[in-house]
C-alpha cells in the first residue's frame, strides 16, 4: 500500500463530496481508528489535510469489507481497464444513480481483487486512446468520481425539479 496514493485518494474523495472511504488494508498499514488515521503525518500531508475531513474505515479483508456493505445495501461496481465481470461499461455509459453506490478501485499492479470483481454488479473502464492502457490509482480515483457525481447531481437536480413542479414532470397536481 502506497500512502501517497491513499493520500490522494482521500483528497479526491473529499474534493468531490464523496461520503466515505474504506480501504483494505490487509496489512495493517493503517491504524484501525479513524481518529489515528487523522493524526498520520503522512496521510496529513499527501490528502493536503483532507483527512481531517473525511471518514475512513479501515478493514483487513475484501471480504470483511464486501460483508459490510452488502449488511448496509450497498450496491458495488469495481473499476478496471480490462473487461471484468458479467457487465461492463466504459466509464459513462454507466448509471451511478442508486441511492447506496461502492466503487471499487484497484491498486496499480494488481488491480481489483477477484473477490471484489464476484461481488460487484459491473465493471467499469475508463475509455483510453493512447498506448498506454491504464492510470494511475489518483487519476483514476479523480476521473471515476468526477462522473459519479456529476451524474448524481444531475439526478438529484432532475427530481427536486420533479418535486417543485408535480405538472412538468408528469405527475398529478393540484387545480
Amino acid at each position: 500500500m502506497d500512502i501517497r496514493n491513499i493520500g490522494t485518494v482521500i483528497r479526491n474523495v473529499n474534493a468531490l463530496g464523496v461520503e466515505k472511504t474504506y480501504i483494505v488494508d490487509s496489512r495493517r498499514a493503517l491504524p484501525d481508528d479513524w481518529q489515528d488515521m487523522r493524526q498520520r503525518k503522512s496521510l496529513s500531508e499527501t490528502s493536503v489535510s483532507a483527512i481531517k475531513w473525511s471518514f475512513v474505515k479501515r478493514f483487513d479483508s475484501t471480504e470483511a469489507c464486501l460483508a459490510h456493505l452488502a449488511k448496509n445495501r450497498f450496491t458495488s461496481i469495481v473499476t478496471s481497464p480490462h473487461v471484468k465481470g458479467m457487465k461492463n461499461y466504459v466509464l459513462h455509459e454507466a448509471d451511478y444513480t442508486h441511492p447506496k453506490l461502492a466503487v471499487w478501485f484497484g491498486n496499480e499492479s494488481r488491480g481489483v481483487s477477484e473477490e471484489a470483481v464476484a461481488g460487484s454488479e459491473c465493471c467499469i473502464s475508463i475509455p483510453m486512446f493512447g498506448i498506454i492502457e491504464s492510470l494511475n490509482l489518483g487519476t483514476t480515483t479523480g476521473i471515476v468520481l468526477y462522473e459519479v457525481t456529476r451524474q448524481r447531481r444531475a439526478y438529484q437536480e432532475k427530481y427536486k425539479r420533479a418535486i417543485r413542479n408535480p405538472r412538468r414532470a408528469g405527475g398529478a397536481g393540484a387545480a
